[in-house]
């Protein structure tokens, strides 16, 4: 039966982290953002985030996106640099067309910081990319 079940693979569709300039309070942020690189939008995007380790476990947040066009992105949260010591998942569903897409993008625990940083696709800013 299982055999039987399409999953389809999720491709183009990115978790950034990225470490930029806040106007308004004077800091340096890091910001977690979706990034749809397809050619098509993206209806009912639903993100989970959580962060855990061997003893450690983070409050679920939840964010749900209407509609992501195509070729664009979207912030999904502020990251306090406390939650880079633990692992963090995003876990993320959509539909694009009638099918139903998920994927659990992983942060391991100290990969995010300044000297892992690389080009963010469409962004054209520089952070830490799970694809």
């Amino acid at each position: 039966m299982k055999k039987d079940i399409d999953i389809p693979k999720v491709e183009d569709v990115y978790i950034a982290v990225v470490n930029e300039y806040n106007d308004i309070y004077k800091t340096q942020d890091w910001n977690a953002y979706i990034i749809n690189d397809k050619e098509v939008d993206l209806d009912m995007v639903l993100i989970v985030t959580s962060g855990y380790s061997e003893n450690k476990t983070t409050s679920v947040f939840r964010k749900k996106l209407d509609k992501l066009p195509k070729k664009s992105y979207a912030k999904i949260e502020l990251m306090q640099e406390e939650l880079f010591a633990i692992n963090n998942t995003f876990k993320v569903s959509f539909f694009e067309g009638s099918k139903m897409f998920d994927k659990t993008y992983l942060f391991r625990k100290n990969t995010i910081n300044l000297k892992a940083l690389q080009p963010v696709p469409l962004m054209a800013v520089k952070g830490i990319l799970v694809k």
